[in-house]
């Protein structure tokens, strides 16, 4: 029910993020979607990919600082208020979301987010109807053909 997020600490330099998205590139691997922080010292780079165990593989044979986590990414319809009212389902049941980010792809909407309660995440969503993106939909191609 949930799908791997990469999660990459970079220096904030200037090449550092290219570096990655170079060796993903390089290793045929689509990214879908990435978001990106910084503090004063480094920043952290959240991907979603086509191939999170392989993508991983690539990046730590590389030397670089990478973790996987699990992460919910619900579909929605791309529809002002949809993000909303998925959201408040969690926050009726007093679910802290630690970070959310968001696309669209194939006329569809979907978030991407990590919360404080990972079994009750997935009670909201099975008894809700949310549609529940897995591991296995997270190739491209799946998903702009559905």
């Amino acid at each position: 029910m949930t799908v791997k997020q990469l999660s990459v600490l970079l220096e904030n330099s200037s090449g550092s993020l290219v570096r990655v998205f170079r060796l993903l590139k390089d290793a045929d691997i689509q990214l879908i979607s990435t978001s990106l922080a910084d503090t004063a010292d480094f920043g952290i780079c959240r991907i979603i990919c086509s191939e999170a165990s392989r993508a991983l593989e690539v990046l730590s044979s590389a030397g670089v600082a990478v973790t996987t986590s699990d992460v919910f990414a619900i579909e929605l319809d791309n529809r002002p208020g949809a993000a909303a009212d998925a959201i408040e389902l969690f926050a009726r049941e007093g679910i802290e979301i630690s970070y959310l980010y968001s696309f669209l792809l194939a006329g569809r909407g979907v978030l991407i987010f990590r919360t404080d309660n990972i079994e009750r995440t997935k009670d909201i969503i099975t008894q809700s109807g949310l549609n529940n993106i897995a591991d296995s939909d997270m190739e491209l191609r799946r998903l702009t053909e559905a």
